[in-house]
């Protein structure tokens, strides 16, 4: 990720799902779109916790349906984040997701793993949406949070083991809100000279 001053920094959402959500997202999101062409969604995966060699193709008709399935996601994974009861409508988009055969993997000719040739978008948001209802339905589905500081709106889970990360990467709204408070309290306890 890159921060608006431009430095770059680590962003770990901690599961694959989660990844996509950074390409944008509905409403005001709109405006951090990354998913122009269907190259955006080839270059996406390349990037993401996928193994590599993935040789995927993804039609302009699999970019929409790609960019519909995040912008359901987005909502559904704020929407556990805040605890606020889950959209049947943003459900019904991942569980359509789900229900189309997946990538394939298999054991390339040195024993490594691999992927089946012939890979489409479809079966990309497939297990993407796999890996969301492994997470909405498994242990870290409390975990689902959104960054603590008061202009980041990105959404994690937190794997840490004691549970309590905050920020959606301490070195950059972290360290920013820690300076923050600082400033509050120095301000706050410095004697009044008036």
């Amino acid at each position: 990720m890159v921060s608006r001053d431009g430095k770059p920094y680590r962003f770990d959402p901690g599961a694959l799902c989660l990844e996509l959500l950074p390409t944008g997202g509905p409403g005001a999101y709109a405006r951090y779109e990354v998913l122009h062409e269907p190259a955006d969604l080839v270059t996406w995966a390349g990037r993401s916790r996928l193994r590599d060699g993935l040789d995927l193709t993804v039609s302009e008709a699999e970019l929409e349906r790609a960019r519909a399935f995040r912008d359901a996601l987005f909502l559904l994974t704020a929407d556990r984040a805040h605890g606020r009861p889950l959209r049947p409508a943003h459900l019904d988009a991942v569980n359509e997701a789900a229900a189309r055969p997946p990538l394939v993997t298999r054991i390339e000719p040195d024993g490594t793993p691999g992927w089946a040739p012939g890979a489409t978008a479809t079966q990309l948001l497939s297990t993407v949406a796999r890996d969301a209802i492994d997470l909405f339905t498994g242990p870290y589905a409390d975990r689902i949070r959104e960054c603590g500081a008061h202009n980041c709106r990105l959404l994690f889970v937190d794997t840490s083991r004691p549970g309590r990360r905050r920020w959606c990467a301490m070195e950059h709204c972290g360290n920013r809100e820690k300076v923050r408070a600082h400033r509050a309290r120095t301000h706050r306890d410095a004697p009044d000279t008036a």
